[in-house]
C-alpha cells in the first residue's frame, strides 16, 4: 500500500480527491499487471480496438494523429501519473496512437477492471473524471496556442505547462525539470518546423528566460516567461483537494 500511496497517480488524483485506504487498495489492484515498454514502438496504434488502458508510473509518451501523407500532429505528451488510452477503451476504438518516447513502466488496466473499480468507489471514479477533464482542458489550451499565440508565447506556455504538470507529481519545480523531448517532438506538438523551434528556443535563451539544453529545461526568469506566455495555470486545477 505504501508503494501506491507514493505513486505519481495518487499524487495527481489527490489534488482533487482525498483518497481513502479503500481507494488506495483498489488502485493497488489496478496496478497488478505492471509492464515495461521500449521506446519507439506504439503502445496503442490509431484505429486499434479491443485494447487495454494503462497507468504510467515512469517515462514519457506522446499521443499523436497520423495523416494520410505520413505526417503527424502530436496531441499531447503523457508523464508519470497519467492514464494512457482511457478515452479509447471507453469508445472501443483508439482515434490516436500512443508511443513511448523513452522506456516506460506502466500498469495494464482492462476495461472490466476499470469499470469494477468505479462501481466499488465512486470517489475514485470522480477523481479519474477530474483527471480526464483536466486533460481535456490541456488540449483546449493547446488549441488556443496553435491558433492564437505567436511562436515565442506558444513555446513559453508549453514549457510552463509541462513544468506545472511535472511539479504535481514531484518531478519539476519553478527552477526547471528533466525533459527528453527533441526539437522534432516540439515541432510536431506546436505546429512549427524543427528549424523554427531551434530559433525560438535560442531567442528565449538569449532573452534570459529559459534554457532547454542537454535534456533539461531551466527557468532562468520564471516570472518573465509567465508574462511572455500570459500563463494562467487555473485550468490545471492543482490547488485541491476539492473533494475531501
Amino acid at each position: 500500500m505504501n508503494t501506491i500511496a507514493n505513486s505519481p497517480l495518487v499524487a495527481k488524483l489527490s489534488a482533487f480527491v482525498a483518497l481513502s485506504e479503500d481507494d488506495l487498495a483498489i488502485l493497488e489492484r489496478l496496478h497488478q499487471r505492471r509492464r515495461t515498454f521500449v521506446a519507439g514502438r506504439d503502445l496503442v496504434y490509431q484505429g486499434q480496438s479491443d485494447h487495454a488502458a494503462y497507468i504510467m508510473s515512469a517515462g514519457w509518451v506522446c499521443s499523436s494523429k497520423l495523416q494520410p501523407d505520413g505526417s503527424r500532429q502530436i496531441i499531447d505528451f503523457q508523464i508519470p501519473g497519467d492514464f494512457l488510452g482511457l478515452r479509447s477503451v471507453l469508445l472501443q476504438t483508439s482515434d490516436h496512437s500512443i508511443e513511448p518516447i523513452v522506456e516506460i513502466q506502466a500498469a495494464e488496466v482492462l476495461t472490466s477492471d476499470l469499470l469494477d473499480a468505479f462501481a466499488q468507489t465512486p470517489r475514485l471514479a470522480t477523481a479519474v473524471l477530474w483527471a480526464a477533464s483536466r486533460d481535456e482542458a490541456i488540449v483546449v489550451e493547446r488549441l488556443v496556442g496553435l491558433g492564437r499565440r505567436d511562436a515565442d508565447a506558444r513555446m513559453a506556455h508549453f514549457l510552463l505547462e509541462l513544468g506545472a504538470r511535472l511539479a504535481l507529481v514531484g518531478m519539476g519545480s519553478k527552477a526547471g525539470y528533466a525533459c527528453p523531448l527533441t526539437q522534432y517532438h516540439l515541432a510536431d506538438a506546436l505546429g512549427l518546423t524543427a528549424v523554427h523551434v531551434n530559433r525560438v528556443l535560442r531567442k528565449l535563451r538569449e532573452g534570459g528566460l529559459v534554457t532547454f539544453q542537454d535534456g533539461r529545461v531551466t527557468f532562468d526568469d520564471y516570472d518573465g516567461l509567465v508574462a511572455l506566455a500570459e500563463f494562467d495555470p487555473a485550468y490545471l486545477s492543482q490547488t485541491g483537494p476539492l473533494l475531501k
